[in-house]
């Protein structure tokens, strides 16, 4: 009787589970059995790597064999488990030493031919195997840069299993057929889901060297502008409103290029979520920028907060965790999918439980709204012609919800677009570059000040800690308070004019907020004109 084990790892969501892979050999009736709740493909796995170590020149045991997957409790899926059953049973059958691969956790998708494919989710799953005390890791060769960014693990990548045996029995490597340049790599098919890459919305080009478009072709729009600015400073939730045509999206697209790039624990945790969804560009193993997702209005609920069959994958709120998520023309999405993103815009997180299990995903991300004021957009212009029914008006402003809406820092009333501005008479708005630089000086002020606590934005502060411990001056919070006692702010609205404050005060470089930095912050909050200016040349 021959045993052998290794190690593998099962994704749940984006957390890894590391998963013992075990093989015995008993005498009998040659048949393979796998055992430990695998789904579909992974139970196809019997016949493609009965097929890969045939062809790799390696017997295949003719006796009773048995692969294990242990904890079994656990459901496991997907085709990375391929080369961890493979060295299990030639460990068995002992083509090569148990010994060899019992500490190493093995990743990676076997083709007929012995031919190792990549898989989605190798940083989550080498981060999990990291964290269970693992040191040693073997991924497909197209991978291992991905799997090279967990500090303290050393990580082998390997094009075929020939390959794997001949460094584990201290054997001759044998030669791999390079490929040639330009021609197509069907081994990279198996990293990106069809449909969910680069200009669908969900990711933003890398490969863009200027960052997206830049703020300085809006024309006008100086209230919005500096409402971008304190968002992309302080994190804040940004609603725009306005008719058809005054440059809500224009705006929107031009928010990634003013946020700072991702500290190294962000890109860690935005590379994983996209890992896992199929959407990490190849040659691209960490993602630096900010990431923008921006759905249709006909999205479904469960592919904006995450779902599908089994086990729930994430969805656009995580696919846009540490960046943007813009809804275009808000009103059109369903009452359910706005709704639903009420508690990730409160936790950072989004908890999805469905009959195959319950998993945690991330979403912590920027809200970006964009709405019209009515159907046909015209309500708010003077003599537009608007037709719409105040019924309908009401109706059409009604679907996004007050509980959404308190959870939304900032609301911006987008004015046309005047003739002086649109024909290039008016000043030339600053570049995106410039904007950069100077929310990226607010966000290391805000780094400074919160360094021994675990939030980094402003609008993390728990609205105790802005009440108690991160005070504005005094007398600066008397138009808040008018505002609560009648009834234009909640307590929820007032802990986020602080954050605002805060924001706006970063920006200005003051040491805390002033009674213009809340009046800006209320204007910003309320759309009630303060009388404050919003410009940030104004206020120097």
């Amino acid at each position: 009787m021959g045993f052998a084990r290794t190690c593998s790892v099962a994704l749940v969501g984006v957390e890894g589970v590391v998963v013992e892979v075990q093989a015995d050999l008993e005498p009998g009736v040659a048949a393979f059995t796998l055992v430990g709740l695998p789904d579909k493909s992974l139970s196809e796995s019997r016949d493609r790597v009965r097929a890969a170590v045939v062809n790799s020149g390696a017997d295949w045991p003719q006796k009773k064999l048995t692969v294990g997957l242990s904890p079994a409790s656990v459901p496991k899926g997907g085709s990375g488990f391929d080369l961890a059953v493979a060295a299990a049973v030639l460990g068995a059958a002992e083509r090569i030493d148990p010994r060899a691969i019992a500490d190493l956790v093995l990743i990676g998708e076997l083709g007929l031919d012995g031919r190792v494919r990549p898989v989605r989710g190798i940083l989550p799953a080498v981060l999990a195997a990291a964290d269970a005390g693992y040191r040693q890791v073997v991924v497909p060769e197209q991978t291992a840069g991905e799997a090279a960014l967990v500090p303290g693990v050393s990580v082998l990548g390997v094009r075929s299993l020939r390959q794997l045996i001949a460094v584990l029995t201290d054997e001759p490597v044998p030669a791999e057929e390079p490929v040639e340049e330009g021609r197509p790599d069907a081994m990279l098919a198996g990293l990106l889901v069809p449909g969910a890459g680069i200009g669908t919305g969900l990711a933003s080009d890398p490969t863009d060297p200027a960052g997206g478009p830049d703020l300085a072709d809006v024309a006008g729009q100086h209230r919005a502008r500096r409402a971008l600015e304190v968002a992309a400073a302080g994190s804040h939730h940004l609603l725009l409103s306005g008719p058809p045509g005054a440059g809500k999206t224009m705006l929107a697209e031009r928010l990634p290029g003013i946020l700072p790039p991702l500290t190294r624990q962000e890109s860690l945790e935005v590379t994983a979520v996209h890992s896992v969804a199929g959407i990490l560009p190849p040659g691209e193993p960490l993602v630096h920028r900010a990431p923008y997702c921006a759905p249709h209005h006909s999205a479904t609920m469960q592919s904006l907060v995450g779902g599908g069959n089994g086990l729930p994958r994430p969805g656009a709120v995580s696919l846009a965790h540490r960046g943007i998520l813009f809804l275009d023309e808000a009103p059109e999405f369903s009452g359910k999918a706005l709704d639903a993103l009420r508690q990730p815009l409160e936790s950072g997180h989004v908890v999805i439980a469905r009959a195959a299990g319950v998993v945690r995903l991330p979403a912590r991300f920027l809200l970006a709204l964009a709405a019209n004021p009515c159907p046909c957009g015209r309500h708010s212009l003077q003599g537009a012609g608007c037709e719409c029914p105040a019924s309908l008006v009401r109706r059409y402003q009604a679907r996004l919800s007050g509980p959404l809406l308190d959870r939304v820092d900032l609301r911006v009333e987008v004015e046309p677009v005047t003739r002086a501005d649109l024909l290039g008479q008016g000043d030339r708005g600053e570049s995106s570059a410039t904007v950069a630089a100077r929310v990226r000086e607010a966000r290391a002020r805000a780094a400074a000040r919160l360094s021994d606590t675990p939030w980094t934005v402003n609008s993390e502060i728990p609205g105790h800690e802005l009440r108690t411990r991160y005070l504005a001056a005094p007398g600066a919070l008397a138009a808040a308070e008018r505002d609560i006692e009648r009834g234009l702010l909640t307590a929820r609205g007032l802990d986020r004019v602080l954050r605002v404050a805060w924001t706006v005060a970063d920006l200005a470089g003051h040491d805390r907020p002033d009674s213009q930095d809340i009046a800006l912050a209320l204007e910003l909050r309320t759309g009630i004109t303060r009388g404050v200016p919003v410009g940030a040349e104004e206020r120097a």
